[in-house]
């Protein structure tokens, strides 16, 4: 698989840190050049720049707001001058606003709905202008198991994860003539993840009146593999969908989630 990515050309947004590092620095292993972008530009550097340390590929990062579609197009025309063409983007950024939907103030439900599915269709926008003259392409978005299953006290993110899939299959029907291919990745929960470590455990704590370490294994009781998912999970199955062994595979929306999601 490594030797079908090799100087392939690819962008990620939400590159900075978490998940998206991890794509970055998995992908760069396999071979690709990489343009990490992200509305934190110093992180997105020091990924960029550990990126390079790692592997020895390029990699540079660019401030990008996925909702400002100015900037998502001058991120595209940016990898295209760096780097003659553009293989694969994959659409991470994302951001998670919970609330009582009785209470939800609805300029952030908005927001959710701004960077988790307009910033999405952006992307898909300004990367097919690309792609579709290349005749080749692959768009590979980060959903989530709730863009499967309706999310407690969550309904702005899953309700903007479920038209995410719905837009991945609108897009792959359009560009499948073009030989470009769009899929979407459902993670379970990424429990080591910044997001968890640093927020979502505290709040559940709160919330329940129980230990961080107990919302932990909360929710790994909920997964028949008794685990959370991890970041290799997710960059196993991207590779895969990045790579031409694929390349029959369009408009799916792919579940990792040890079991706890199976539609």
């Amino acid at each position: 698989m490594n030797a079908m990515l090799q100087d392939r050309k690819v962008v990620v947004t939400g590159g900075a840190q978490g998940l998206g590092q991890a794509i970055c620095l998995r992908l760069a292993q396999a071979g690709c050049d990489v343009l990490v972008a992200d509305l934190n530009e110093a992180a997105a550097q020091e990924t960029a720049a550990l990126t390079v340390e790692q592997t020895g590929r390029r990699a540079f990062a660019l401030k990008v707001d996925v909702t400002q579609e100015q900037q998502v197009s001058d991120m595209i025309d940016r990898a295209v001058a760096e780097f003659g063409r553009l293989d694969v983007l994959v659409a991470n950024a994302g951001i998670l606003i919970a609330g009582d939907i009785d209470e939800f103030p609805v300029e952030k439900w908005q927001a959710v709905i701004n960077v988790n599915l307009v910033g999405y269709m952006l992307c898909i926008k300004h990367a097919a202008r690309v792609m579709k003259p290349q005749r080749s392409g692959v768009i590979i978005q980060i959903n989530s198991k709730s863009g499967k299953k309706g999310s407690y006290k969550n309904s702005a993110y899953a309700a903007s994860k479920f038209g995410g899939i719905g837009l991945t299959q609108s897009a792959a029907l359009e560009l499948a003539e073009y030989g470009v291919r769009v899929n979407a990745i459902c993670p379970g929960n990424l429990l080591d993840s910044p997001l968890w470590v640093d927020s979502l455990y505290k709040q559940y704590a709160k919330r329940w009146n129980i230990t961080e370490e107990e919302v932990r294994q909360k929710y790994i009781n909920e997964v028949p593999m008794k685990r959370g998912c991890t970041y290799d999970d997710v960059t196993n199955l991207l590779l895969f969908l990045a790579s031409e062994q694929s390349n029959y595979m369009t408009g799916q929306a792919i579940n990792v989630t040890g079991g706890q999601e199976m539609r």
